[in-house]
């Protein structure tokens, strides 16, 4: 069930806006004060916003600004509930970016029809509806918006590998699952070591996307990792545990063992190349990506420049400055059209892995 945060300073309406809510099986959180609600969508995001324009600190307004700020929380709906009738009140609002305005006293049945209808908004326009994370658009927002900012930043891009052996052999409802587990994963980790502006996406199908700091990557790929490693355990038969390995069909439909699916990451960010656009830096995941098909690792850290400079640092030229195959999809294409399967992912050379993590 949807989880709805009330903003609202009189903590009368706040106990019945809560109790109504969890009356129709929402999960509610009350915050009195625009500060305080801010950060709690960073860190929490939540599905949905009921707001009060006059708030201690800074008003409703401010808040809606400073969430629109951030990709992580623009897709939020967010409606007014407010003692403010007059019209240019409302105009005000609709044009700083809430959703819905409802003015006090309010009807229960109205307030309830307008959250199931922005939450089906939300759902249908915004989110995956495989996972409900912020899906293809929001992704490319996140990073468009860090390209335009001065800040570092990281990208890690998650991928499954022989997944659609796993899919084949144990039905895509349990794949589903499977993707679902990494999503959650995902969440979880972001929200304990991550930063609370740190944005998580699903590109589609068995891809996920994390914007964070060059100084947390590091953490959240190993927890990430460690805690796949443990959770996905429980999706296969005791005996493909046992060997290791599923018994599955390839694509000439021979009988074969494929490996059970393992989780890549790559990294990228712009303390190494100062990307300009979403294009470069879905080639600068794709070129890790094509690296990583040549290792058992599961993280790849693109390393300092200092680490570069000690091995063959043309081979980490990203294919669009050098004459070679055809360049790799952007990550614009690929959250348009996922019928060819383009993970953006892994590890490289665990050489370099291990003396760059030595440095760190």
């Amino acid at each position: 069930m949807a989880d709805i945060l009330v903003v609202e300073d009189e903590q009368l309406i706040a106990g019945l806006l809560k109790e109504t809510l969890q009356i129709e099986g929402y999960n509610v959180v009350t915050i009195l004060n625009g500060e305080d609600a801010v950060q709690f969508a960073l860190s929490e995001t939540p599905h949905l916003i009921l707001l009060d324009l006059m708030l201690p600190g800074i008003d409703g307004y401010e808040v809606v600004r400073r969430l629109h700020t951030y990709p992580k929380t623009i897709h939020i709906p967010i409606i007014v509930l407010s003692s403010l009738g007059e019209l240019k009140d409302k105009v005000n609002a609709f044009e700083t970016g809430v959703d819905d305005y409802i003015t006090k006293p309010f009807h229960t049945d109205e307030l309830l029809a307008r959250v199931r209808a922005q939450l089906r908004r939300v759902q249908q326009n915004f989110l995956s509806p495989l996972i409900g994370l912020p899906g293809g658009f929001q992704v490319e927002l996140a990073i468009k918006y860090k390209l335009n900012s001065m800040e570092p930043w990281s990208l890690l891009y998650l991928d499954l590998d022989n997944f659609k052996a796993f899919n084949d052999v144990y039905g895509f409802l349990i794949g589903n699952d499977m993707i679902r587990l990494v999503g959650r994963i995902c969440q979880r980790v972001v929200r304990k070591y991550g930063n609370p502006d740190d944005f998580v996406g699903h590109v589609g199908g068995d891809d996920f996307v994390v914007v964070t700091t060059p100084d947390r990557a590091h953490t959240l790929c190993r927890y990430i990792c460690d805690r796949y490693n443990e959770e996905s355990t429980d999706f296969y038969r005791t005996e493909d545990l046992g060997h290791g390995s599923i018994s599955g069909v390839d694509r000439e439909g021979r009988s074969c063992q494929f490996p059970l699916v393992s989780l890549s990451i790559g990294v990228v960010n712009n303390q190494i190349w100062q990307s300009h656009s979403i294009q470069e830096v879905s080639y600068l995941a794709a070129e890790a990506k094509n690296h990583a098909k040549q290792s058992i690792g599961n993280v790849y850290f693109m390393p300092p420049r200092r680490v570069l400079a000690s091995h063959n640092a043309s081979s980490y030229v990203p294919s669009r400055y050098v004459a070679s195959p055809p360049l790799p999809p952007t990550l614009a294409q690929i959250t348009q059209d996922r019928a060819h399967h383009c993970p953006l992912s892994r590890v490289l050379e665990e050489n370099i892995l291990e003396e760059y993590e030595q440095k760190v």
